[in-house]
């Protein structure tokens, strides 16, 4: 209670929400990355799903100041927010075949036609198995961690990681092996 005897709104640091914008600024560019992939290159929808996660947050910031590993909450607040909207069928939203912006990266290290060539192939898997699959090989996650993320037991990313292998190298048919040689 401060001394007009309303209750502070922010007694603590760690509830303040100056913390939280240096804590969205500092880790945005992780989490948009990782949406990017979630969506298959939506950077639209991305941009969508880490408003959304963030916002989450934002609205939990005083609870929040307990949690030792801050980034993998949001990590795991942004797949539950893909995963979510992704059963959600009533958005309206039609993805297209061309990608309307960049993400990340420089020229020297992108491949313009690997980049689309994996898209296209993520996009065709179901979103759990499109987040599997982000979150194992692409944040280089333990199985463990995938599992504690996306609330499965290890043995189901496990099995769900074999299967949705084996269903994007069916996709990507003949392309797979040159792929894979890069």
């Amino acid at each position: 209670m401060t001394a007009t005897g309303t209750a502070t709104l922010f007694p603590s640091r760690a509830q303040d929400p100056v913390d939280f914008q240096e804590f969205a600024v500092g880790r945005g560019g992780q989490l948009f990355r990782t949406a990017f992939l979630l969506t298959a290159g939506d950077a639209h929808l991305a941009e969508d799903l880490v408003q959304e996660a963030l916002g989450r947050m934002f609205a939990r910031w005083g609870r929040l100041s307990k949690i030792d590993n801050l980034s993998g909450y949001a990590q795991t607040v942004l797949v539950n927010v893909f995963i979510s909207q992704r059963r959600k069928r009533s958005n309206g939203e039609l993805p297209t075949e061309s990608l309307a912006e960049r993400a990340g990266g420089t020229a020297e290290d992108e491949d313009p036609a690997l980049r689309v060539t994996l898209l296209a192939a993520l996009r065709q898997l179901a979103p759990q198995d499109r987040a599997v699959l982000v979150l194992r090989y692409w944040e280089d996650r333990s199985v463990e961690e995938t599992a504690a993320a996306l609330r499965l037991t290890s043995t189901a990313v496990r099995s769900r990681s074999s299967r949705a292998l084996e269903r994007l190298r069916g996709v990507l048919g003949s392309s797979f092996a040159e792929i894979s040689e890069r």
